[in-house]
């Protein structure tokens, strides 16, 4: 019998399966993500009766879960028994759940709800015209960038103010439009390196209540620096783990790189879907608080891509969900570029901190099927696209982010890690090793634990990976023999420190649990990683 936890907002709640057998919609999962992820896409189906009754039957065991309230008032909606959706509104609110989820939508499913008199008049005093956000990205040592989404089309203005009040102010404008999803990224120019700024912002000439906000601008392009980011991947909802994210900033982390499954869709040509995923997690108050604070790179990995171990294939625009999903995916983040933009597709982008350089990498949108002779990870103008960047780099160390595995044994039998792409694996290593290119360290998501791999290699230096996807999730991956360390017993996240000021720069991996327990550390110097003479 399937087992797990679930919890609303306030309180843990055991469930057995089998659940709403009886219903003819089958909610029925060993993982909570997945529970109301399956209930929209009977929405999607046009299931709606069957659905009430099923959820009806969820609620009735699991009362305090806030979120099977808001399914219910999308199902009810759909099914044009407003009065009874008004009531779960109220119901999911008085459980813990922001109103803006509901301004939010999916907006096409809950428009005839929200468009209603007594809605607004419900709202009106609850709900912000912030409905998500904001969050930092694309930031350097001179730049930040700004993300949010509004209630509606909307003036904003994000005014930025060194917090030792040494230097003026910086502003910038931009507007949210209905055609980006209420969403805009604000960038604003004239920084000053390494230093603490707070920020405000206005919308519609009104400021927004302080919430506090401050974050910490990177060091100067190319000169040494001690800096600390955090990395991970497999951040599936689960209420109980959502704490992940305070844990995470009391580590005050410069920036944080979401390595993949960053959500789980695994429902590629279902928009609304997609949709509702995403303003799950965004709604999230410590998510929110995290965002705010904490400036954040992203990639995507097979479950927020397309489905699970998926493969994009060569072509641009075949099948015709990919470009859909990627301009998606770039709504919900403020990375400095997509790939090749409107041209060329992709999540590939890089990113400069001091003088440690990144790479992060498109795993899935131009993948093939592993089961050919010839295959391709990342197609072959993101690979010339990495090499060059590769040997243009200068940074004392340069890191490689990718969605998957690199070595060797990390998903024994499965091609989806980097085995399946050997041939493509062994280019970008042999052109490391060809150019004598220093100081390369990898970084991957994918497994659900953390893990140390060493990849020894005959005529260049052994190269570290640093592994981690297991934020937030419940589904656990089993430890492989061939690491050198491996953390599974509770949802984890990485934590790398730079040290780029000394002799022999340094680069310590740390892995801490959701408790914030430092699990395990390894240092590795910049000397471990020089070409042999």
């Amino acid at each position: 019998m399937a087992r797990i936890v679930v919890l609303g907002m306030m309180a843990a709640i055991a469930m057995a399966g089998p659940v709403c057998a009886q219903s003819g919609v089958d909610l029925e999962t060993d993982q909570y993500k997945r529970v109301h992820l399956r209930a929209m896409r009977a929405v999607s189906a046009g299931e709606l009766d069957q659905l009430v009754k099923a959820l009806e039957d969820f609620a009735a065991e699991h009362p305090e879960d806030a979120e099977t309230w808001y399914a219910l008032t999308v199902a009810h909606t759909q099914r044009g028994a407003l009065v009874e959706a008004m009531a779960c509104v109220k119901e999911a609110v008085s459980r813990g759940l922001p109103i803006e989820r509901f301004v939010a939508g999916p907006r096409d499913l809950l428009r005839p709800l929200v468009s209603r008199i007594t809605f607004q008049e419900y709202a009106k005093g609850r709900a912000t015209p912030l409905l998500h956000g904001p969050l930092l990205g694309r930031v350097t040592g001179t730049r930040a960038g700004v993300w949010m989404r509004t209630a509606h089309e909307a003036e904003v203005r994000v005014t930025l103010t060194p917090k030792d009040a040494t230097g003026g102010a910086r502003s910038a404008n931009g507007r949210t439009t209905a055609a980006e999803d209420f969403t805009t990224v604000v960038d604003v120019d004239g920084l000053a390196a390494d230093t603490a700024y707070t920020y405000t912002v206005s919308i519609d000439g009104r400021r927004l209540k302080d919430a506090g906000w401050t974050f910490h601008t990177m060091p100067p392009t190319g000169m040494p620096a001690t800096l600390r980011l955090g990395f991970g991947g497999g951040a599936g909802y689960v209420p109980q783990h959502e704490r992940v994210w305070e844990t995470i900033l009391e580590f005050e982390p410069r920036a944080f790189l979401f390595l993949g499954d960053n959500v789980y869709i695994d429902t590629p040509e279902d928009p609304a879907v997609q949709d509702y995923v995403y303003y799950r997690r965004q709604s999230r108050p410590e998510y929110r608080a995290f965002l705010g604070a904490t400036p954040v790179f992203a990639i995507y990995d097979d479950h927020d891509f397309g489905d699970n171990d998926c493969w994009g294939g060569p072509e641009f625009e075949s099948p015709a969900w990919k470009r859909p999903v990627w301009e998606r995916f770039r709504r919900q983040w403020a990375n400095p570029s997509y790939g090749g933009g409107e041209a060329l597709p992709g999540c590939w982008f890089t990113w400069q901190a001091g003088d440690v350089d990144f790479f992060f990498l498109d795993c899935r949108y131009y993948r093939t099927n592993p089961k050919r002779k010839k295959t391709s990870m990342l197609g072959p103008r993101q690979l010339d696209w990495l090499l060059g960047k590769l040997k243009a780099s200068d940074g004392t160390f340069k890191v490689l982010v990718s969605s998957v595995p690199w070595a060797h044994g990390t998903k024994p039998g499965s091609r989806d890690t980097w085995d399946g792409y050997a041939q493509e694996r062994e280019t970008i290593f042999s052109c490391i090793e060809k150019n004598r290119l220093d100081g390369v360290v990898l970084l991957s998501a994918d497994r659900h634990r953390s893990d140390v791999w060493k990849i020894e290699r005959e005529n260049g230096y052994d190269f570290y990976e640093f592994e981690s996807s297991r934020l937030t999730n419940q589904h656990v991956h089993k430890k492989m023999p061939g690491a050198q360390f491996s953390y599974n017993e509770s949802q984890s996240f990485g934590l790398l420190d730079f040290d780029t000021t000394k002799l022999d720069p340094t680069v310590t991996y740390r892995i801490v649990n959701i408790d914030g327990e430092v699990v395990h550390t390894v240092c590795v110097t910049r000397s471990q990683l020089t070409a042999p003479e």
